[in-house]
């Protein structure tokens, strides 16, 4: 059996092998790596060499994709990448035995959870009617839905204190009151602060001025008010799938991590660990978690701030 090889060194011999004895297309190929590479970069994050990887690291592995909201079906093929790489390593005896072997794929049934395209997100924000009065909210909350991937009631509770917009930054306090910070989009950003134009002019009832999305009766939006406008959205543009703001949740989740941003970093974004106030994020710093996420979100790729 051969010694341990620089991971480096093993997927450049990995891609050799895509290439020249499965002779699959570029495109193919790239899938195949860039599911790998997530592996990879978990494992480092674990301090564990892909040699020595066992059934129980790939199993954690598996199970954090699927905390993360991925769908089944994106899971399935992640998973399939994995099982082809260790293949890969059992060939070139770099191993002799493959913890992949019993590695289970997700079951892929009817009610998967719903994730929208690209294309689809475009279409639900292109279609709000910014003459009306609460257009531009609209419009702003869906940004920062997208852009955050942040749970309705997260949205809902968001205070003008907690957003950092020169810095790129907002504080959410998600479930048991754990606060997190979360990178938010240069578009994002944009679309608040045209809404905050309307803000200013609105009656805000007391207690209720901190709150960023403010509705016709001056509180903060509620839960079922953000599920309204986006069926409605959905609805306008003849939408067919079954879509409520937690799509959104996992629409970003989905969109990154096909993306190639790093599973820590996703992680981080969606809330799925606690931080304290003074070590914002465990294993990533936040300059590192920004660019991660931002250079990742597709709808970032092709936006020029104006």
């Amino acid at each position: 059996m051969k010694s341990k090889a620089n991971p480096d060194d093993i997927l450049r011999k990995y891609n050799q092998y895509l290439k020249l004895e499965k002779s699959f297309s570029p495109h193919t190929i790239k899938a195949y790596l860039v599911d790998v590479d997530k592996l990879l970069q978990y494992l480092k994050e674990e301090d564990i060499h892909p040699f020595d990887a066992t059934l129980e690291d790939l199993e954690h592995f598996s199970a954090t994709l699927r905390d993360l909201g991925i769908q089944p079906r994106s899971q399935a093929r992640i998973l399939s990448g994995i099982r082809s790489f260790y293949h890969f390593l059992i060939l070139e005896d770099y191993l002799q035995a493959d913890p992949s072997e019993l590695l289970e794929s997700p079951q892929i049934g009817f009610h998967l959870p719903e994730v929208l395209t690209l294309e689809e997100i475009d279409n639900l924000i292109g279609s709000i009617d910014l003459s009306t009065s609460e257009g531009q909210r609209n419009r702003a909350i869906l940004e920062t839905l997208y852009s955050c991937g942040l749970r309705v009631s997260e949205l809902c509770n968001l205070k003008l204190s907690e957003l950092y917009l020169e810095d790129g930054f907002i504080k959410v306090e998600g479930k048991g009151s754990k606060q997190r910070l979360v990178p938010i989009s240069p578009r994002a950003i944009h679309e608040l602060r045209l809404y905050f134009i309307d803000r200013n002019r609105m009656t805000i009832k007391k207690d209720f001025e901190d709150y960023v999305f403010i509705s016709k009766r001056g509180k903060n939006i509620s839960r079922i008010m953000v599920f309204h406008i986006i069926k409605e959205l959905a609805n306008n543009i003849g939408l067919k799938k079954t879509i409520s703001p937690h799509t959104f949740r996992h629409s970003f989740a989905t969109h990154l991590l096909e993306g190639g941003a790093n599973l820590r970093a996703i992680q981080c974004m969606l809330g799925h660990e606690s931080i304290g106030t003074t070590e914002i994020y465990t294993h990533i710093d936040k300059n590192r978690l920004r660019h991660e996420i931002i250079e990742h979100h597709p709808r970032n790729k092709n936006y020029t701030p104006k």
